[in-house]
């Protein structure tokens, strides 16, 4: 960045054109009279003036407005939103402040004012109230948490200074840093840094080598400036320089006056150097301790270097005594038996998988079988053939013993017939309507009765009671020719002779 030219009275011209002198009576013109009122003022009072007075009639909009007043006298202020905002001190009513500006006169508005850029509260110490209440700000903000804050490169590309290029803090940080190590590359942003809108240069300063680092490979930066009085270094306790800081993407470190000064841009920074000198020394790496490390680096590599060479010749030595390159044929050897050992086991997996599958495959079957409709319709017919037998077998014999039970049984029913009754010498006699006759009460004289014997019927009519001649008495003897058919058993059955019978 290009420097400053300082400040040279001499060279400042006013651009306006001098009223002319008047002659006689000539009465002036309006802004006549206002341009020799200005000259007054510009001539007659210095660049800045420093007022004690008294405050009334404070309005606050986008600037500050009140008076400033003694008990003779009462001047209008104007304090910029600018002013206003570095200031930190915001006037009160009836309070007596120390009034730092210049003298203006507003020819338009015929009204002379007092420009105020600084307050400074009579009685406690202006500026340390103002330090003390900006504190307060930013601490609340959380801008001094020591967490927030970025940390330092060990070796960085380029670090940025921001300071006055005629200033000796300048000279310290270029010689500290050409010294330790020239390799770190350095970029000079002049600024001011003391005086009117030196914060404003300081600020911006700060946000343009934030914005373009990757353009100019700036990886850190260095604020800093010689020692001064708290007035001279007031600059660096704005709240628009804290800000800056507190906003940059590049670590900070912050170094202004002297060892005993601190100012709020140190606070916040990501590290407080007491010195010009040491904030260099801490962004700086040392050449000398650098190379100390390279050679202990060095010796280190050689060292490992040369173990490890020693390591592997004895591997070499240590190889170039194996039986392989003495016999190679042991190595085949040994090849060879590691194929028949494989050979072997894969033979023996596979005899035993193929055993374990035939056992699987065997048991499938032997399900499938008992599932499948062949093998269940089979399995039913074997149960039926079976079932067939026993029943044909079972029949037989119940088929026998039946018979035998009948056999007997017709015996039986031969030994207790009518027949065989009838064979012993009794019959029975029923009447023409068939019923049988069990009593002389049964029958009437006259009646048609029929007897059954062994052989045949005999039809009988029945007498008187008393009639022994017998002369009317007919009798009709009639042979059955079923005299042997089991009608016989049934008739006597019907007529309730079945087993016994009754005589005649």
């Amino acid at each position: 960045m290009t420097g400053r030219l300082p400040f040279d009275p001499k060279r400042m011209s006013d651009a306006r054109p001098k009223p002319a002198p008047t002659g006689g009576d000539r009465p002036l013109r309006v802004s006549e009279l206002a341009a020799r009122i200005e000259d007054a003022v510009r001539q007659g009072l210095p660049q800045r003036v420093r007022v004690v007075g008294e405050v009334s009639g404070a309005v606050e909009r986008t600037h500050w407005y009140f008076n400033a007043k003694d008990a003779d006298a009462v001047i209008a202020c104007v304090m910029f939103a600018s002013a206003a905002r570095k200031g930190g001190t915001k006037p009160e009513n009836g309070r007596e402040y120390v009034l730092s500006g210049r003298v203006e006169y507003y020819a338009k508005g015929g009204k002379v004012s007092f420009l105020v850029d600084r307050l400074e509260p009579v009685g406690e110490g202006a500026l340390d109230a103002a330090f003390r209440a900006l504190c307060e700000e930013i601490r609340s903000l959380g801008w001094f948490d020591p967490a927030r804050k970025k940390a330092l490169p060990t070796f960085p590309r380029r670090v940025a200074v921001v300071t006055s290029a005629s200033g000796a803090a300048l000279q310290d940080v270029l010689n500290t840093m050409a010294r330790r190590c020239p390799a770190v590359g350095v970029l000079v942003v002049d600024v001011r840094v003391q005086g009117e809108r030196a914060s404003d240069e300081i600020a911006g300063a700060i946000r343009g080598v934030s914005e373009n680092r990757d353009r100019l490979g700036v990886d850190a930066m260095i604020v800093t400036r010689g020692g001064g009085s708290k007035e001279d270094l007031w600059s660096f306790n704005e709240r628009v320089v804290a800000q800056a800081i507190v906003e940059s993407s590049i670590p900070i470190v912050a170094a202004i006056g002297h060892e005993t000064d601190t100012t709020i841009a140190e606070l916040v920074a990501d590290e407080r150097a007491s010195t010009p000198t040491q904030a260099a020394m801490r962004l700086t790496p040392d050449r000398a301790e650098l190379n100390r490390q390279v050679v202990a680096a060095a010796q280190r590599l050689k060292v490992g270097l040369l173990r490890g060479v020693s390591h592997e010749r004895e591997r070499l030595r240590a190889a170039s005594r194996h039986p392989l390159f003495k016999d190679p044929s042991w190595l085949l050897e040994r090849a060879g038996m590691s194929v028949r050992g494989v050979s072997a086991r894969l033979t023996s997996m596979a005899t035993d998988r193929l055993m374990k599958a035939q056992r699987r495959v065997d048991g499938a079957s032997i399900r499938h079988e008992r599932v499948s409709p062949s093998g269940v319709v089979g399995r039913s017919k074997a149960r039926l053939g079976a079932a067939e037998a026993r029943f044909r077998v079972g029949m037989a014999g119940a088929v026998r013993e039946a018979s035998l039970r009948l056999l007997g049984a017709e015996r039986q029913l031969e030994s207790v017939g009518p027949r065989s009754v009838l064979g012993r010498g009794y019959s029975w006699t029923r009447t023409k309507d068939g019923r049988l006759v069990r009593s002389v009460a049964d029958v009437s004289p006259g009646g048609q009765i029929r007897t059954q014997v062994l052989d045949g019927v005999i039809d009988s009519v029945v007498g008187q009671p008393g009639d022994q001649s017998g002369n009317d008495l007919r009798e009709r003897i009639v042979v059955s020719p079923r005299s042997r058919s089991r009608s016989s058993a049934k008739d006597a059955s019907q007529l309730g002779l079945f087993p016994g019978g009754q005589g005649t």
